[in-house]
């Protein structure tokens, strides 16, 4: 038989199961004798039977084969249930919780820092009630909204004055916008940064009015590399700390004291663009060396700019710190506006900073500073404690192993910084190591891993401790039944 032939039954088929596709008032009269049917607006029930219905149409006209229409169930019970389904869909939240055991503490796309207890309270408090936002209670008039994070920032920092913008490219556009529109900027080559998202440094000046004054080589910048490029357009130095990459060999760079010196001299100013600020040496628990943002206002720089999250550990946020003249000649800025924080950020932010009162206290109680710090018999305990919960049947389905592996910092931050960790190494019987991963990230809460060398791992560092039962509970339901 010819291949028209061949289509010919098949498109009296198609005909066939279109004519047997009941009408969208047959369909609603069904829903309507439904107690779930009867508890959603006429008007969303209707849109929902119209969609559901051409899903069908399309399957009908699509189909190849016999046995694909075969396949569809036309009935009214199956048709409500594909309704019930779609609904379901429209109403579930599309910004999710999930369990991250990537191992990356600071992963950018799952939503960078976990925020602490403290500072879940606090927005918790913020957004059921009206709050002093911008009110001040002693004077009885209108206040600034900053006054609930500055105090804190000033004894934090060591700086003067602080500002909260809603994202550090926002703080370094602002600063450069203020201070340096239509001047030059002098930056050393090798810190023309790029951050995630293929947002470079360069475009932030450019966009912010700013001239770009490169100087030195990708390697090496000098001093006098700075001082020739001086001169009456001058707006500003600037340092860009190279955050999330390492030059290393042949290299040389100018310290912010030499520069502060050189800049002072000729009444200007140093900007330090820190990106993931730490308050905390990182030191203390073997890992290499952050500058941190007391250190970098006690060496003089007149501006310095950072994350609220990443390795602070809070909110999204753009935080200046540095000399008052400077920050207040940023906050009067029409910009800055467009640019401020809500009360959600600084409700957030507030808790976060007051836990950094106790440095110790701060790296037990910041999620993200937990995870940093967290010591490798402590992960290899939650290991422990995971396969407790998983039977032995199942852990033979998943050839489960335990596997010495590295975490990362994430976020931009600590590039060279490999934390020994635990893995859980599976390669399950039952199906391909991708599509295990493809479950796991469909599963609710979805469950988000990595692949490497034909296994997915689960990396426990990230994975919170109340949060150990789910990944078991769904490791096992996973697994076909016998």
């Amino acid at each position: 038989m010819s291949e028209e032939g061949a289509l010919a039954p098949l498109a009296h088929q198609r005909g066939a199961y279109l004519r047997r596709l009941p009408a969208v008032d047959e369909v609603l009269r069904h829903l309507s004798a439904q107690p779930w049917g009867q508890q959603v607006p006429r008007q969303a029930l209707t849109r929902a039977v119209r969609q559901v219905l051409a899903r069908y149409r399309q399957a009908i006209l699509q189909a190849r084969e016999p046995a694909a229409l075969e396949a569809l169930s036309l009935s009214l019970e199956a048709i409500a249930q594909q309704v019930q389904a779609l609904l379901g869909q429209a109403q579930a939240y599309r910004l999710q919780r999930l369990i991250n055991a990537t191992g990356v503490i600071v992963h950018t796309n799952l939503g960078r820092s976990l925020l602490a207890a403290e500072a879940v309270a606090n927005l918790q408090r913020v957004a059921r009630a009206y709050t002093n936002l911008e009110y001040d209670l002693e004077k009885g008039e209108r206040g600034s909204r900053y006054v609930h994070v500055e105090e804190s920032l000033k004894a934090l920092t060591g700086a003067e004055a602080a500002l909260v913008v809603n994202n550090n490219a926002a703080a370094v556009f602002l600063a450069l916008q203020a201070l340096a529109a239509g001047k030059e900027v002098i930056v050393s080559r090798g810190q023309l940064i790029e951050i995630g998202g293929s947002f470079r440094l360069p475009d932030i000046m450019r966009s912010s009015g700013a001239i770009l004054r490169e100087v030195g080589t990708t390697n090496k910048t000098h001093l006098r590399d700075y001082a020739q490029a001086i001169n009456e357009r001058t707006a500003l130095l600037l340092r860009a700390h190279t955050s999330n990459y390492r030059i290393v060999g042949f290299t040389a760079e100018v310290s912010l004291p030499e520069l502060v010196e050189l800049a002072h001299a000729h009444n200007l100013p140093v900007m330090e663009d820190l990106g993931s600020g730490t308050l905390i040496d990182l030191r203390r628990y073997g890992l290499h060396h952050e500058p941190t943002v007391q250190e970098v206002v006690a060496s003089g720089a007149d501006l310095v700019t950072f994350s609220g999250d990443k390795l602070l550990g809070g909110p999204q946020a753009g935080i200046l710190v540095g000399k008052a003249a400077y920050i207040e000649t940023i906050r009067r800025h029409p910009l800055h506006r467009a640019v401020r924080v809500d009360k959600f950020t600084l409700a957030a932010l507030e808790a976060t900073l007051k836990l950094y009162a106790d440095p110790e206290a701060a790296c037990r109680q910041i999620p993200t500073l937990a995870m940093l710090t967290l010591p490798l018999p402590a992960i290899a305990q939650r290991v422990r404690r995971l396969r407790r919960r998983l039977p032995a049947a199942v852990q033979a389905a998943y050839r489960l192993r335990v596997i010495d592996g590295a975490s990362a910092v994430g976020g931009g931050a600590l590039p060279l910084e490999a934390l020994p960790t635990k893995l859980v190494a599976l390669q399950p019987s039952f199906c391909s190591v991708s599509e295990l991963e493809r479950r796991l990230r469909q599963h609710r809460p979805p469950i988000i891993a990595r692949i490497a060398h034909d296994q997915v791992l689960l990396d426990l560092r990230t994975v919170q401790e109340h949060e150990i039962p789910e990944v078991a509970a769904a490791l096992c339901a996973l697994v076909p039944k016998p």
